[in-house]
């Protein structure tokens, strides 16, 4: 079976809200160009489509217009959001780093700035029955605003799940079904559903979701650019996300120039910075390292983060053992993440140059993984 073919009649039922007729009710209500077209052809998405008919590529969301320091505004596809108090986390001066404490999210992760701008979407769209294929934070994340909206959501995850991060999405009422076989074989599981595949890594408006992460970082530090960011780097969705923010707010004036995009990863799992410096990348039978949020060693959106870091950015492994040491620092400074989030202390130990602005996005609560 055509690996797209399961719910085309579900994507045409809902076009309306999108192409040509997207953007012609939104010229009358606002001064902002808003399209969705595949990242690698450029055909535009005609409904709700998954990925590109055309190419299987991913589709970008490009919002066009100035920037509004009323940062919802800068997402004028959401009429109404269904909101949990997600946004708004501190950004704290320690040790010579800011820190943007975005565990601090109402779910526990970042992943609620994707989640609460796809769910709102969707819901706008009358969609009630969504899947996702995620073990963690995004599972999560889409369980919880999948509930506020009075969805009914099956989350897909591996046999080997276990843990937390499990519990913590049977909590908020929905199905999970456990997929026997890869990563890939639980995604294929959760797009052939009779559900719409709410997927955070190949549905573009939860990647923009996370343009209001840069925004934030900006308007936290009196509007002006940081010079570096370390984000701990896994699917893309962080990355891309940030970069669009900062994107945007370069084309509006806000900011003279971009930062310093570094996607961190770890020894083991290293696809992004591999393909970046050209070093050849086998990626291990089992990842078994401690960050086990930053585990796709094969991420759908390589060629996207590699694009992005060519244009403003840089990349650096860091080892188990470093990561451990930069946990329990954070730990000891009152600041409990997971694994993966210190990563990005981690990597700033190694890389920062001293007399700049760094900003550590630390993403998930440590919470879920004691």
């Amino acid at each position: 079976m055509d690996f797209q073919s399961t719910n085309n009649n579900l994507y045409k039922q809902y076009d309306l809200t999108h192409s040509k007729h997207f953007k012609l009710y939104w010229s009358f209500i606002s001064d902002v160009d808003i399209t969705i077209k595949c990242a690698r052809c450029s055909r535009e998405r005609e409904g709700l489509e998954v990925r590109c008919p055309s190419c299987s590529g991913p589709f970008r969301l490009t919002v066009e217009g100035e920037f509004s320091r009323e940062l919802r505004r800068n997402f004028p596809y959401v009429t109404k959001w269904v909101s949990l108090g997600e946004w708004n986390t501190p950004l704290i001066f320690m040790d010579g780093y800011y820190m943007k404490l975005d565990f601090l999210n109402p779910t526990g992760s970042y992943k609620d700035r994707g989640s609460v701008t796809l769910i709102s979407r969707l819901h706008q769209a009358g969609l009630t029955r969504i899947s996702e294929d995620s073990s963690g934070n995004a599972g999560a994340s889409i369980a919880a605003y999948g509930a506020q909206a009075g969805m009914r959501v099956s989350v897909f995850v591996p046999t080997s799940a276990k843990g937390q991060k499990i519990r913590q999405i049977e909590a908020y009422g929905a199905q999970v079904t456990r997929i026997e076989g890869s990563r890939n074989d639980v995604a294929k599981a959760a797009e052939n559903s009779a559900n719409y595949f709410a997927s955070h890594v190949w549905q573009p408006e939860f990647r923009d979701g996370i343009r209001s992460l840069a925004y934030e970082i900006v308007r936290d530090l009196g509007w002006r650019k940081p010079d570096t960011v370390f984000l701990p780097t896994s699917a893309g969705t962080l990355l891309l996300g940030v970069y669009e923010g900062f994107k945007h707010l370069l084309s509006s004036g806000i900011i003279d120039a971009m930062p310093t995009l570094i996607a961190v990863q770890t020894e083991q799992v290293s696809p992004v910075h591999c393909t970046l410096k050209g070093i050849r990348y086998t990626p291990p039978e089992k990842v078994t390292s401690i960050a086990d949020a930053l585990v796709s060693t094969n991420p759908t959106l390589l060629d996207e983060m590699v694009t992005a870091l060519k244009e403003c950015g840089d990349s650096v492994t860091v080892s188990e053992t470093e990561i451990i040491q930069a946990h329990n620092e954070l730990e000891k400074k009152g600041l409990l993440v997971e694994y993966s989030s210190a990563t990005a202390l981690a990597a700033a130990k190694k890389y920062v140059k001293k007399g700049v602005t760094n900003v550590l996005v630390l993403t998930g609560n440590g919470l879920k993984t004691l």
